[in-house]
């Protein structure tokens, strides 16, 4: 499928993990893409990518206030847009940058259509709910679409009176479509190796999966630790107290994840996040994953793993023991987890949403 124009696509920031859908979905437009974005906040730890077919121009982020206060304003986007003069325009759809609908005025103005991409609209609560939501309503309805992260972010921009005709779900994906499902060790239930890929913050909830596999029954499971960043000196000193056989083995990217994929029996992401958890399903892995924004409901279903409350250790516990109890119904789940990426979320049907989106408001 192919968009037979010139895209724009705005972004707050270009993530690394980003660069191979935003290359893919260049390469389907015809007259090219050009993508324009700024810089993380420093304490973001965001790791920029390079975009290889993807044309970039980069945007002057001004960061304004923090947490539930926070708002940008990327400046030089009015700019961009009279240069690049796409025919359609892709943009977050978060009402806190406060850019956007001078971009969206400059493309009706011009006839031409703007599509928001976001995870949803969350229900709103506190004193002024009211009035934020009469301001989302505002702002979802300038759109002539959305694209939604997932289901339960469709859901939630349809409650605010957009038309299911207009929103589109292109699952949150990093990964392209497996070559093939990759051969495992054996695994008994004498040993099974826990494998955690991620940075290491505390909303990662490490401490809590290593406090977990401290409560497992002997002979405890090996658990491979993979990633680096601001709490890996107090999580090792806190393995050292609690699991002492603890494996960090540091950052990997790429290639360099394979190894460690290939020697694991389950996933577990037990706090926010979760990039590397479709990426362990393409690797046939059955997966831990705490409850989030709802990409989690998408590619975790009961037959290829478990998705628990966030901050309940106990319910970490539980599940691991019950994941561990059956060999053979793990490898049933990792069978299915690699299903679900081969077939359904992906990269490329993440492509093939967005076109099919494009082409339908061009």
């Amino acid at each position: 499928m192919k968009f037979p124009g010139r895209l724009g696509l705005q972004q707050r920031v270009l993530p690394s993990y980003r660069v191979p859908f935003f290359d893919m979905l260049a390469a389907a437009c015809e007259d090219g893409m050009s993508l324009f974005a700024g810089r993380a906040r420093a304490e973001e730890s965001i790791l920029s990518g390079e975009l290889q077919v993807a044309q970039y121009a980069p945007a002057r982020n001004i960061h304004l206030l923090k947490g539930s206060l926070y708002f940008c304003y990327q400046h030089g986007l009015i700019d961009w847009l009279s240069e690049w003069n796409p025919e359609a325009l892709v943009v977050e759809a978060n009402p806190r940058y406060l850019s956007t609908p001078s971009a969206v005025k400059w493309m009706q103005r011009r006839g031409r259509p703007v599509i928001g991409w976001g995870l949803g609209a969350p229900p709103l609560s506190g004193p002024l709910a009211g009035l934020r939501q009469i301001g989302w309503a505002r702002f979802l309805n300038r759109f002539d679409a959305l694209i939604a992260y997932s289901q339960r972010g469709a859901d939630e921009y349809a409650t605010y009176g957009i038309s299911r005709e207009k929103i589109f779900v292109a699952h949150n994906a990093v990964s392209r479509v497996p070559k093939a499902l990759p051969e495992h060790r054996p695994y008994t239930v004498e040993r099974a190796t826990i494998l955690f890929v991620g940075r290491m913050q505390a909303r990662k909830r490490v401490d809590a999966l290593l406090r977990a596999c401290a409560e497992m029954s002997e002979p405890q499971p090996r658990l491979l630790i993979v990633g680096d960043g601001p709490e890996r000196q107090k999580l090792e000193r806190l393995a050292e107290q609690v699991y002492p056989s603890a494996e960090f083995v540091g950052a990997k990217h790429g290639t360099e994840l394979k190894p460690y994929f290939a020697e694991a029996d389950l996933f577990v992401l037990p706090g926010t996040g979760g990039l590397a958890v479709q990426e362990a399903m393409s690797h046939g892995l059955p997966v831990i994953v705490a409850k989030g924004d709802g990409t989690q409901d998408d590619l975790v279903r009961p037959e290829n793993g478990w998705q628990i409350p966030p901050g309940d250790d106990k319910a970490l516990v539980s599940t691991l023991r019950e994941a561990l109890s059956d060999s053979s119904r793990l490898r049933k789940m990792g069978a299915e987890s690699y299903r679900i990426v081969s077939q359904e979320i992906n990269l490329e049907k993440m492509v093939e949403v967005f076109v099919t989106a494009l082409n339908s408001v061009s």
